[in-house]
């Protein structure tokens, strides 16, 4: 396993010689020129003369607000940084990766025996990303608040009818068995809940979490987040294994997480479709509730 595992490092290590380097870098160390070069191959429909004024004239906006932080009176922190940092928390706490990590002990625990659970993580693992496909194709489109609440939607539908299965399942030495109708409706809740996850939090998340912050604070604010993200992603990791003789009350705290994920996003979360990074600027515009 591990050694399939270094084909894709490899290659990722590979293409990212190809990437190119942030015009707003260059730009702020004074190498136009690459700046220009790199909108002109990527962007060629991209009005250069104003791009290169606005970047620049943000750049220098910076500067002077260099000693901008992200400390605030919410808690001590400005609250756009909160709601950066709930999002990656809810993004965890819906317990998608409870999913991948204990896919194959979990339905082993239910009755699958052991080839056939090393083959429903297959088949999760390229439905996650081939569902990412849908976020690509529908983020521009659509934008992403829309795509975070369908995907809400859908996790809460999902996990909660995972949590009613196992939670209603008879026990066999202490382990929930899945009958003939219950086993495969879990399966398919299981992989649409990845499915809604794949397509909307999963990759939306961090989109957001790279635009909805003012330039100023955007490297620290997005830091915090990812702390927040990876913290709570441990908290979920490791707590599911004592949760296994529970697996109801897990999905259902899991569901109950996805359905407070909808209405946060609801209330709180502005959309950044169609703004540029350097409309970002006004942390009292983006941190107000919606007024949805």
């Amino acid at each position: 396993m591990f050694l399939v595992a270094v084909v894709p490092a490899a290659v990722y290590g590979i293409l990212s010689f190809t990437v190119p380097e942030s015009p707003r870098y260059l730009i702020s160390k004074g190498r136009t020129d690459e700046a220009r070069a790199i909108f002109a191959r990527l962007v060629p429909a991209v009005d250069l003369d104003k791009t290169m004024n606005e970047l620049t004239l943000a750049i220098e906006t910076d500067k002077k607000n260099a000693g901008v932080s992200i400390r605030g009176k919410a808690l001590g922190l400005q609250p756009i940084v909160w709601i950066g940092i709930i999002l990656s928390v809810f993004q965890q706490f819906v317990g998608i990766n409870v999913i991948f990590y204990y896919s194959n002990v979990l339905w082993q625990a239910v009755g699958f025996d052991e080839s056939s659970s090393f083959t429903i993580t297959v088949i999760t693992s390229v439905t996650n990303i081939a569902t990412t496909l849908i976020a690509i194709a529908l983020i521009d489109k659509v934008g992403r608040k829309p795509l975070l609440l369908v995907g809400s939607t859908g996790m809460a539908v999902t996990l909660g009818t995972m949590a009613v299965i196992f939670g209603t399942a008879p026990l066999v030495d202490g382990q929930p068995q899945l009958g003939d109708v219950a086993g495969p409706v879990a399966l398919i809740a299981a992989n649409l809940f990845v499915v809604s996850f794949g397509m909307s939090w999963g990759p939306v998340v961090w989109v957001l979490l790279g635009e909805m912050f003012p330039n100023r604070i955007r490297a620290a604010a997005l830091g915090l987040a990812a702390a927040g993200q990876w913290t709570a992603n441990w908290l979920i990791t490791v707590t599911f294994p004592g949760l296994r003789d529970v697996l109801g009350f897990a999905y259902g705290f899991y569901a109950l997480c996805a359905v407070l994920s909808l209405l946060f996003v609801w209330r709180w979360v502005e959309e950044t479709k169609g703004k540029t990074l350097e409309e970002m600027h006004n942390e009292a515009h983006v941190a107000r509730p919606s007024p949805q």
